[in-house]
């Protein structure tokens, strides 16, 4: 009998500390008016000293399971999408794992950037229709302000951090996801990323000097690819699902910048009411912004039973994720 994998539970966490543009303003040549025209973003959250990214994907996890109404035992895998871990290892999803007391299955972290989330809602589904698991734990989680460089406005105004996270359980009902389209240029790594601290560059005093260990990105590259793989893997999803684009409720797509987003749902004939937005609030979160708003689409009543969501994502690497959602939880 063919197997789904249905979205039982949902969380979200933010730090405690708003960044408005009126603060990046009294630190770098910039205006609220430049930050909001050219990203849409009014304030962001910024995580303490003591909040790192599995301290934010703990919370949000622990909140999935409670609207779950699982224990942590019932999870038999954790997956924790990031770019952005808590040490080069072990995995972040370990120290989750631990965290919430998960005593049984396996846990590995998914490193697709901005797009790791939607990669990991295909592995995870892909591990339950398999027969593998039974009940996942999927997180995304990045604290990206840590490789922000403060006094480049190009960057510094982009990133906030967070964790959003789903609880996914084997079901006979065709819930879930339905299709994805999963798609990578690495001849394009060289657009967004962060040079140093790996194997490649390790870390010495004279690239710190060098502020080698910050992000930095092509902007226009990225717009450019982004619209276009986006849309193009949106509209491979939906026929894959066999649906067209006015079967979908909802568009959730990665949060990173409003005029991407607007010019992608334009190619994809899709109204910005039927947009899910919230980087106002939060910026680009990376892995978490799909998935907190995936949260605050859920919370606020925007779906119902049966309704079909795109998610899109794009992000360093150069990857790209779209993937068609069937809504509902099993009577």
């Amino acid at each position: 009998m063919q197997c789904y994998a249905s979205i039982i539970g949902w969380g979200m966490a933010v730090p405690e500390r708003v960044f408005t543009n009126a603060d990046l303003e009294r630190m770098v040549d910039t205006s609220d008016e430049w930050i909001r025209t050219r990203t849409g973003i009014a304030e962001r959250r910024i995580a303490g000293s003591d909040e790192y990214t599995s301290v934010l994907a703990t919370r949000a996890g622990r909140q999935a399971i409670e609207r779950a109404g699982i224990a942590p035992d019932d999870i038999d895998l954790v997956l924790v999408a990031t770019c952005t871990p808590d040490r080069p290892f072990p995995a972040t999803s370990c120290a989750v794992q631990a965290n919430l007391g998960i005593r049984h299955g396996g846990a590995f972290d998914v490193g697709a950037a901005c797009s790791g989330f939607v990669y990991g809602l295909s592995v995870a589904t892909a591990m339950i229709r398999s027969g593998a698991n039974h009940t996942v734990l999927l997180i995304g989680a990045d604290i990206f302000t840590h490789y922000i460089n403060w006094s480049d406005r190009n960057t510094c105004v982009l990133f906030g951090d967070g964790a959003g996270a789903v609880i996914l359980r084997r079901s006979e009902q065709p819930l879930g996801l339905i299709s994805s389209v999963l798609g990578a240029s690495g001849a394009g790594e060289d657009l967004m990323a962060v040079d140093a601290c790996g194997t490649r560059m390790p870390i010495t005093p004279e690239l710190l000097d060098q502020g080698r260990q910050y992000v930095y990105m092509n902007g226009r590259e990225i717009y450019k690819h982004a619209v276009r793989e986006m849309s193009e893997s949106s509209l491979q999803a939906v026929a894959d699902a066999g649906l067209t684009i006015a079967d979908i409720k909802l568009v959730i797509p990665h949060q990173a910048n409003q005029r991407i987003i607007e010019a992608t749902a334009k190619r994809l004939g899709v109204p910005m009411d039927r947009v899910v937005l919230n980087l106002d609030r939060y910026g680009n979160t990376s892995a978490a912004s799909v998935p907190i708003a995936l949260f605050e689409a859920v919370e606020h009543s925007r779906l119902e039973d049966g309704d079909h969501i795109l998610l899109t994502a794009f992000g360093g690497g150069l990857t790209w994720a779209s993937g068609i959602v069937r809504w509902g939880r099993e009577p």
